[in-house]
Formats: C-alpha cells, sequence, structure tokens
C-alpha cells in the first residue's frame, strides 16, 4: 500500500471533498463548510518520497523541473486527482475525488495515524473562526485566517452553499463570479488571497456580497484551473502573468495573476464581445476621423482604466466595416477579438505569437500592412519602430500612459538619449496626426463617460514640435475648437453644463484644477471643496 493511501483513507471516512498536502506544513482536509487541520505535518522529503511511489514517471520529472504536474491515482476504493504545485523550492498537493462526492459532511473518525483538530468554521452565513490557524503552506510567509463569510442575503447565501459543495478544484466558482460581474455591470473582479472578493462598478471598489475571505490554496486551485499551462509556468518563475480567458456566451476577460505577501490573487476586466460603436461611445467626429487617415501616428492615452482599449478598438472596428485594408494588432494579451469584415484582420498576441512588441513591429513591415495597432509602447526599441513605421506610408495607433496630449510628446521624446532627440523630434513632427487623451467619469445615475483631450496633428502643431516648443501646444488647442481639438477642462465643463457629471467628479479628473474652477465660477456652477 502507498504511504498516500492512508491520507487518502482519511479524506474518505470524513468524506472530504479535498485534501491538501504541503512541504513542512500540516496535512489539510476540505469540507463544503470549511477547512479541517490535522496536527501531522509533512516534510519535503516525506512529500517527495510519497509522489513517487504514485506519480508517472514523466510527472515527477516534470515537479522536479518546477512545473505544474497533474496525474490521476487510483486508491483502493475510488480515483483521485492530483495536481502537484512547486513554488519557492517547496511543493503544495491538491487531491479531490474524480467521481463527485456526496454533499454530506458527516464527520467520521479519523483513520489510524491521523489526528484532526475538533474546530469547525460553521455552516456559510456563520461567522465562526476556528481556534487555531494553520501553518502556511508553500511559501506562504504568515498563517492564515479563517474564512470569516460576508454578510449576505439569504437568496445569496444560498447559492454560495451550493457553489461550495462543488468540487474545488473546478472553474465553476470563478465563472460563477464572473456571471454576478457581468449582471452587476462591474468592470473589474479583484480576487486576493485572505480577503474577500472585490468588483469595480462604476469606478468604484465594492466587496461582493456573500462571498468569504479566499484561502490561498482555494485561490491558487481556481487560478490554475483557468491559466493557460504556459502561463502558469511564467507565474511559477515571475509571480505574475496575463492572459485572456473566455466564457462561452458570456464574454472575455483580461486576467492579471500576481502573488503578494498573502498568497495568490488576480485582477479580471471585462472585454466584450461586440465592440461598441464610436456612435455608441460618443466619440467626438474629430476621433472618428483619424481612422479615415491613410498614414501616420495616432496615440490614445489615459492612465490604467480610462477606457484606451475601448476606444482603439472601436476605431479598429470602424475601420473593419468601412475600408479594405489589411489589419495587424499586437497585443498583450489579446482583448478585443475582430472579425474579418471589409478588412483582413491579423491579430498577435506577445509571448505567444511573438516574443516581444518591437519583434512583432519588425515584422510587421514585412507582412503588407495597411494599419498597425501596437497595445503598448512601453521602451524606446517600440517607439522608435512605431514612428518609423509611421513615416514610411503605415497608419499606426498606439497606446501610452500619459495624461495629457501635449505630455505625450515629451514623453516620446524623452526616451530617447538627448543626442537623438532632436532627430525624434523632427520625425514625430512629420508623423503625429492625433493625441486622444482620455478620463473615465461617473455619471449621474450609474455608469461612466469619457472625456477627451483631443489634438490634432496640424502644420502648425507640428511646427511646436520641431521646435521644441511643446509648452505652447496647450495655447493652439483652445485656439484649434474649429478643427476639433479640445483641452480636457472644456470638455469636462461640457459634460458638467450637460447634466451629465457631477461637478466635483470632473473637478477630480480634470488637469488644470484653477482652470476647471475658474470655468465652474463664470458658469455659475459652486463646487462644495471640503479644506
Amino acid at each position: 500500500m502507498a504511504r498516500i493511501d492512508n491520507y487518502l483513507q482519511s479524506m474518505e471516512r470524513f468524506k472530504a471533498s479535498g485534501l491538501v498536502l504541503g512541504s513542512d506544513s500540516n496535512v489539510v482536509l476540505r469540507f463544503p463548510a470549511g477547512d479541517r487541520h490535522a496536527t501531522q505535518t509533512t516534510s519535503h522529503q516525506q512529500l517527495k518520497d510519497m509522489l513517487a511511489e504514485v506519480a508517472p514517471s514523466g510527472s515527477m520529472a516534470a515537479i522536479e523541473r518546477g512545473a505544474v504536474s497533474k496525474f490521476v491515482y487510483k486508491g483502493a476504493n475510488n480515483s483521485f486527482d492530483i495536481a502537484v504545485t512547486p513554488a519557492g523550492g517547496k511543493w503544495s498537493v491538491l487531491v479531490t475525488l474524480a467521481v463527485a462526492v456526496a454533499e454530506s459532511v458527516a464527520v467520521a473518525e479519523p483513520a489510524a495515524g491521523l489526528e484532526i483538530e475538533r474546530t469547525s468554521y460553521g455552516s456559510v452565513g456563520s461567522t465562526a473562526t476556528p481556534e487555531a490557524k494553520r501553518p502556511a503552506l508553500a511559501a506562504e510567509a504568515e498563517p492564515m485566517a479563517a474564512p470569516a463569510p460576508a454578510p449576505a442575503a439569504a437568496p445569496v447565501a444560498k447559492e454560495r452553499a451550493r457553489i461550495e459543495s462543488t468540487d474545488r478544484g473546478s472553474t465553476h466558482w470563478i465563472d460563477q463570479i464572473l456571471h454576478r460581474m457581468m449582471a452587476a455591470g462591474s468592470s473589474d473582479v479583484h480576487l486576493s488571497s485572505d480577503s474577500f472578493p472585490y468588483w469595480r462598478v462604476d469606478g468604484e471598489m465594492d466587496p461582493i456580497e456573500g462571498e468569504p475571505v479566499l484561502t490561498p490554496e482555494f485561490l491558487e486551485a481556481q487560478l490554475k484551473a483557468i491559466t493557460p499551462a504556459a502561463n502558469w509556468e511564467e507565474f511559477g518563475r515571475r509571480n505574475d502573468t496575463d492572459f485572456a480567458y473566455e466564457v462561452k456566451g458570456l464574454s472575455r476577460f483580461r486576467v492579471n495573476v500576481f502573488r503578494d505577501r498573502k498568497g495568490p490573487g488576480t485582477v479580471m476586466r471585462n472585454i466584450p464581445f461586440d465592440i461598441p460603436s464610436a456612435e455608441k461611445l460618443g466619440l467626438p467626429p474629430a476621433i472618428l476621423d483619424m481612422a479615415n487617415l491613410s498614414k501616420g501616428l495616432v496615440l490614445v492615452t489615459g492612465p490604467t482604466g480610462s477606457g484606451k482599449s475601448t476606444t482603439l478598438a472601436s476605431l479598429i472596428d470602424h475601420i473593419n466595416r468601412t475600408r479594405k485594408c489589411h489589419l495587424i494588432t499586437v497585443e498583450d494579451p489579446i482583448e478585443f477579438v475582430h472579425a474579418n469584415k471589409q478588412c483582413l484582420v491579423n491579430q498577435r498576441e506577445i509571448h505567444r505569437h511573438t516574443d516581444s512588441f518591437k519583434d512583432a513591429l519588425r515584422a510587421a513591415l514585412r507582412e503588407d500592412p495597411d494599419i498597425v495597432l501596437v497595445g503598448e509602447m512601453r521602451d524606446l526599441e517600440t517607439i522608435e519602430i512605431a514612428v518609423e513605421t509611421a513615416e514610411t506610408g503605415h497608419l499606426v495607433f498606439g497606446t501610452l500612459h500619459t495624461t495629457t496630449a501635449p505630455s505625450t510628446v515629451d514623453r516620446i521624446i524623452d526616451q530617447f538619449p538627448s543626442d537623438r532627440q532632436d532627430q525624434i523630434r523632427q520625425m514625430l513632427a512629420s508623423s503625429l496626426k492625433g493625441v486622444v487623451a482620455q478620463v473615465l467619469c461617473r455619471k449621474k445615475g450609474g455608469g461612466r463617460v469619457a472625456a477627451h483631450e483631443i489634438l490634432v496633428g496640424t502644420s502648425a502643431v507640428a511646427n511646436l514640435i520641431r521646435e521644441a516648443k511643446t509648452f505652447q501646444l496647450f495655447s493652439l488647442m483652445q485656439t484649434g475648437k474649429k478643427l476639433g481639438m479640445c483641452k480636457m477642462e472644456d470638455t469636462l465643463m461640457k459634460l458638467v453644463q450637460d447634466g451629465l457629471v457631477e461637478p466635483m467628479e470632473a473637478y477630480v479628473k480634470c488637469n488644470n484644477k484653477q482652470e476647471f474652477k475658474n470655468l465652474l465660477d463664470r458658469a455659475g456652477v459652486r463646487l462644495e471643496i471640503s479644506e
């Protein structure tokens, strides 16, 4: 009999839904109502010897190399799914029944050699906590607190109980969270170890009602189930990774998985299947005109979560519906998916279809593109190739994390050594056709609306860039309203006057506080600012 069979027999006799074994950690039995912790520990060597008896030779070799491995082991009475996760020189082993277990959680006497602490987490909806915390598994630095459920209405608590009765190794729970996210109109879900799940609705973070504190092991099992193998290997090496996850019939999600001092975590952003039209987004005509350009560089900028990707996707979709071109997108990861309409669209993902943005851009020049979208211009080489591509007669769209249109020009030039800045300034002056800086504001009554600052690449703009007088671009934008140019403060003021946004919300999002306050004063709008 293999040594692991002693633990599996205890799992069966306790009618547990899962078993966790960790290097130099206590044994944990899992139940729908919460985890139970044994007094015994397993050393790393014991765990290694135990797995060597039951794991296929190929799996053991992969585990030794630090790769995640899954295999099936047939015990005396049942078959078990065994997943081994190496991290920080230690291993964490999750065992679940290959056949669905009964929902009963009655506790029998333990098998010989395994003593379980007589502590209970209570039923779903209770606030009971265990009297003792278990030692950390794998590379966790701190002991884990008991999962205390958040207050919930009865229907939510009932649904939670149903979710908890399922196999914790499945994606059922995380998919349910994503369904709730879409129903609530949330843009992002945040899942962190030893924390309640949170989501962002209309720009504000709130805990998700009816969900308990997430244990590191439970969250890691959920994340492993949805993460592609290559990304999970990257997560093991770097402690963070990015990928796209799709729930059929619901939506796509941009996922970042990371590890912090408490364990694994993730942020999942909604990327709808349906690309919103420019009309639905309310894009000004000056922005839509940029989709009709034949060559040049167009930049969409703003802080994280400002809607840059959505604006670019809307422009690309407009081109796809109205022009006959070859479109290449380079993204990390691919977010909005574009089907071929009037255009041929090739979408490439960093680390999956190409090694880097700069490699993909170099290759794009040999792929007969008309239009190239660069998901993020994050380094000097990428910026340089993007500008060169725009100069050679292609239309290039890109994004930067800058807050104003003029600062975008300075940001690009400052990326280069001082002895090359004059050259880049000349190249940028001739190739830059437009900059759109945007922020998202909470609308009255719910939802969000974008505010834009627009710089159109006229000959006057080119002269100021060429002569290193970018500080005068604000004045040029003020006088260029007939060409579609506008400053952020003017756009925010219009949103306030149209009754879409509260004055305080616009004040928080503006770039020049004093200028915006003067605009409010002239319009007779009172702004309550607490000192």
